[in-house]
């Protein structure tokens, strides 16, 4: 059907985390934002760029030597946007039995050959599964606009006294996407790898994201330009850390003209050695800053639970 595609790889010891066993969180977004695209870019019949990805639950690990189904499908059009249905699922070689590993919702925009939004095919769900895909994606709308909203209300100073990291290179051409930008994916993976560095400085080097959500792309980020991705624990509790994550960018002639191109919250765990979550010790807010992101983490969390699950 012209409305989903399925792309398959295999997981490679390339792209394992720290374990060299399990794959990073960070190159599945890769993937999912690859596999959203190539769906977008097929109904639209134009280049897409990635808006908007959200509830991304990393359920079930995904090992090496797996190979990855990822299965994409639009579930519902704007009038130049398609939110895009993403759900992953993993097969030992041996079996080839797919188990799923989890499925996000990403939103992409066309774009014309003027650079700016173009209209898109109105999609009609055609079967029970669509109608109540298309009702589930529907609602979250209102909600994803909340959560952007408060993420992008919230202010970062160095009065704050959590735990912060901060990586700053260049965008390279390899990097790029078909509009000189970086793929949505990459940014993705860059957002992952920022957070371990909070996570693993608090828990230890074994901590994994189990869940990435509410990732914003405000503005592109072209090539050859200066990248700062900014990542702090704001909240903790028994088992999870809750790290903010604030992606700039700015000309490399102009270091200090940084705008904000991405938000995001991602929620670490630390596995340990024999898989269930330990308990992580707790943060313990300190200055008016720590207290007023404890609570946006606390109320970001309560609007995601009053969201209904995919169907699958």
């Amino acid at each position: 059907m012209g409305d989903r595609i399925t792309l398959r790889v295999l997981a490679t010891p390339q792209d394992t985390a720290l374990d060299d066993r399990t794959i990073a969180p960070g190159r599945i977004l890769e993937w999912i934002d690859r596999a959203g695209y190539a769906c977008a870019v097929g109904w639209s019949k134009a280049y897409c760029v990635t808006a908007y990805v959200g509830n991304v639950r990393f359920a079930r690990a995904v090992e090496v030597g797996q190979l990855i189904e990822l299965e994409a499908r639009i579930i519902d059009t704007g009038r130049t946007s398609m939110q895009v249905l993403v759900t992953v699922a993993a097969a030992d070689i041996e079996d080839g039995a797919y188990r799923t590993a989890m499925d996000c919702i990403l939103v992409f925009v066309a774009i014309g050959d003027d650079r700016r939004p173009r209209e898109v095919p109105r999609w009609e769900p055609a079967d029970d599964l669509g109608r109540l895909l298309n009702e589930r994606a529907r609602e979250r709308l209102g909600t994803r606009r909340l959560i952007r909203d408060a993420m992008l209300a919230e202010g970062y100073s160095e009065r704050g006294t959590a735990p912060r990291s901060k990586l700053r290179f260049l965008a390279a051409p390899s990097h790029a996407n078909f509009g000189g930008n970086a793929h949505g994916g990459t940014v993705m993976r860059w957002i992952d790898e920022v957070a371990y560095t909070v996570a693993a400085s608090w828990s230890s080097t074994a901590a994994l994201a189990s869940y990435a959500g509410g990732i914003h792309f405000l503005e592109p980020i072209r090539t050859g330009h200066i990248v700062e991705l900014d990542a702090r624990l704001i909240h903790t509790d028994s088992h999870a850390m809750h790290i903010a994550i604030r992606v700039s960018s700015a000309p490399a002639e102009s270091p200090a003209a940084l705008r904000l191109t991405t938000v995001c919250m991602s929620i670490f765990v630390d596995p340990g050695e024999d898989g269930p979550a330990r308990p992580v010790r707790q943060l313990q807010p300190l200055s008016d800053e720590d207290i007023r992101l404890d609570a946006h983490a606390r109320a970001l969390a309560d609007l995601r639970r009053a969201l209904h699950e995919l169907p699958r």
